[in-house]
């Protein structure tokens, strides 16, 4: 696993945000790597700067400099992996979208470090009112976003309602995800993905 972690990170392209002034390329990504290897190693609420800084042999100084949290430093990791994994969701089908972004996400979430920072990142927001308000405002609302865009593209090409309820219907897919991925009951595999697009579009068949 933290083989496949690191290879994760390694392949990633630098964000935007590495190339910020002030920034060191090498550094910002030794602290990404030793995030992601402590994230495999011994579970998220365990780390601290200070591991992090150790094991990425920088200044804790430094690493306050760029993120003034841990939790700050993986929601970039998060958004630096799914920047790899999320793409092609524009195929002018509601349907294929759907489908590509569950399939994205669960690879995303069980072969990469986002899986377990998700977690962490959850299981936190739950004790920090201070983290949760952070976690909405400027992370969870642009991964809504994604899914936002795909729903918006199916009412503009009539493939959906006019009316429909987008915060709903979000709701509705990301809801299953979540719970799976928390619970870990069952697999985040393409048979869910089919069975999540399925009740989205066509409902339960109630009569």
């Amino acid at each position: 696993m933290e083989e496949q972690l690191e290879q994760s990170i390694n392949a990633t392209k630098v964000s935007n945000s590495s190339r910020r002034s002030g920034r060191s390329q090498r550094t910002h990504r030794a602290v990404m790597t030793a995030a992601a290897q402590l994230l495999a190693e011994n579970g998220y609420s365990s780390i601290t700067i200070e591991a992090i800084a150790a094991r990425a042999s920088v200044a804790k100084t430094t690493i306050y400099r760029w993120w003034s949290t841990k939790a700050a430093i993986f929601m970039e990791l998060y958004n630096e992996v799914a920047a790899e994994i999320l793409t092609g969701l524009d195929t002018g089908s509601v349907e294929q979208d759907l489908r590509n972004l569950l399939l994205g996400l669960f690879k995303l979430f069980t072969t990469t470090s986002a899986g377990p920072a998700m977690v962490g990142m959850i299981a936190e927001a739950q004790s920090s009112p201070e983290f949760a308000k952070v976690f909405q405002q400027q992370f969870m609302a642009h991964r809504r976003n994604v899914t936002r865009k795909i729903l918006e593209r199916g009412v503009e090409r009539n493939e959906l309602q006019a009316d429909l309820d987008i915060d709903l219907a979000i709701d509705v897919i990301s809801g299953p995800i979540w719970y799976r991925l928390l619970q870990g009951h069952a697999p985040l595999d393409e048979h869910f993905a089919d069975g999540i697009v399925r009740q989205v579009l066509f409902g339960i068949g109630a009569k």
